[in-house]
């Protein structure tokens, strides 16, 4: 007989402990109709398509099959001892003046947010209630902007629990910064969260997302559509200080249009395993946009910056800077791409990744790439990684400063290039007393050591 045998894919433990988790965990997921069938859709694709791995070209250097061995189940509603917890949460913020939305285990907890006394143009909800309620307004923009073959999304959209759901009206100003305050109580679960804001035609705001985490082994999946409308401003910070067993995958997919400005840091020192992704769309002209990073990593972390610039209009400028210093065996990646689309004539768009190298046994991956299909364009890319240069730090220890302390200074001065993007000067102020204390730590483990 020559009959083919069939070929069967192997579904790993997690892979399959997600599908035993989304078949039971479905009905009692909020939404019905139009949702329902988005959820279902996001799950068959990726019951097809299972974890990524390094076969899977954006994924190469972070082999989520390999590095998610078990898949959490999905986090309950959190407890009282949780949220106590939590009040305690972004303390390293509480110099900056902020609307906090609070957030524990993936749930928005009314009680430990300030959402009273909305600015004139804000409202803000919660997504497990606008899904709940079959809120007509999500139709327009939930599930459009995240890029829906992309697995760690697909998961996203299949086992989307809470989230904020913010919308800032045409020409109007919130002067301060939006806090979304995300709190892990360490407990072994995952939170899949997905958040939706708009921010229409000339309006301003500042979106902070910050993530926490107790010591424990959980997960956390999070999502974040951001629409950008014609001539609006909008400033978006991230900050990873998950715990240190926790893995943490994100993204953020923005949509901007003409004549707008878009500023995005991201800041990682937390969790045992990071991705950020960054997809962002220039859809219309004459726009400017930075989007900045600084990883602090030690240990056998691993943090992976990808970014996807897509410039599909004229006239845009975009730069993107993103540093990195590793410590110990710990693992950087940053993959970075500005595609050009046809017509977007007189693109400016420069990147560039450096990463610094405190260890030999510290590895830095970088993939830089342009693909221009527009003639009328400036754009270039770079990459280095190094280590701390001797004759800096001889220079600095020439003029009586400690060996540990003219490298804390050259590291801050290294990352400063990154976090000096910040316009707000009270949470770049604090950005940097972050980096001198896990420059301090560090320090602290080299005398004990």
């Amino acid at each position: 007989m020559n009959a083919m045998a069939e070929l069967k894919v192997i579904k790993t433990a997690a892979e399959t402990a997600l599908a035993q988790e989304f078949a039971q965990a479905r009905a009692r997921l909020p939404g019905t109709g139009v949702i329902a069938d988005q959820r279902a859709a996001a799950f068959d694709l990726f019951a097809r398509e299972g974890l990524p791995h390094r076969r899977v070209e954006d994924w190469k250097y972070t082999d989520l099959r390999a590095l998610m061995r078990e898949a959490k189940p999905l986090a309950g509603p959190p407890d009282a001892a949780a949220k106590a917890r939590a009040k305690a949460a972004g303390q390293w913020l509480s110099d900056v003046e902020t609307r906090r939305l609070v957030f524990v285990d993936g749930a928005f907890v009314p009680e430990l947010s300030d959402i009273g006394a909305l600015e004139a143009g804000l409202t803000i909800g919660s997504l497990a209630d606008a899904l709940a309620n079959n809120d007509a307004a999500l139709s327009a923009h939930l599930g459009k902007l995240a890029a829906p073959d992309d697995m760690a999304v697909a998961l996203n959209t299949a086992l989307m629990g809470d989230g904020a759901v913010i919308r800032v009206a045409a020409n109007s100003t919130i002067e301060r910064p939006l806090h979304l305050l995300f709190v892990a109580s360490g407990k072994p679960n995952a939170d899949f969260i997905r958040s939706l804001v708009v921010v229409e035609r000339g309006a301003r705001v500042m979106l902070i997302e910050s993530y926490e985490g107790e010591a424990g082994d959980y997960q956390v999946n999070s999502a974040l559509e951001l629409f950008v409308a014609d001539e609006a401003h909008v400033d978006h910070v991230k900050i990873v200080g998950e715990g240190k067993d926790a893995l943490h995958v994100s993204t953020l997919a923005v949509a901007i249009g003409a004549k707008a400005r878009f500023n995005a840091f991201n800041f990682v020192t937390g969790g045992a395993v990071v991705r950020n992704q960054l997809f962002i769309n220039f859809d219309g002209e004459n726009t400017v946009a930075n989007i900045r990073g600084a990883t602090l990593i030690k240990g056998r972390q691993h943090a992976d910056a990808t970014l996807v610039a897509q410039h599909g209009a004229p006239g845009c400028q975009s730069r993107e800077v993103f540093k990195s210093v590793l410590d110990d065996e710990a693992h950087g990646v940053f993959q970075g791409r500005i595609i050009v689309r046809p017509g977007a004539q007189q693109t400016d768009a420069k990147m560039m990744t450096r990463a610094l190298l405190l260890s030999e046994n510290a590895e830095a991956d970088s993939k830089p790439e342009l693909e221009i299909f527009a003639d009328d364009v400036q754009c270039g890319h770079g990459a280095t990684a190094g280590a701390i240069d001797d004759d800096l730090k001889f220079y600095l220890m020439a003029r009586g400063i400690p060996p540990s302390e003219a490298e804390a200074l050259l590291i801050q001065a290294f990352l400063g290039e990154a976090v000096e993007g910040v316009e707000h000067a009270g949470l770049r102020e604090a950005l940097m007393e972050q980096v001198a204390a896990w420059l301090k730590a560090r320090s602290a483990r080299e005398a004990a050591a």
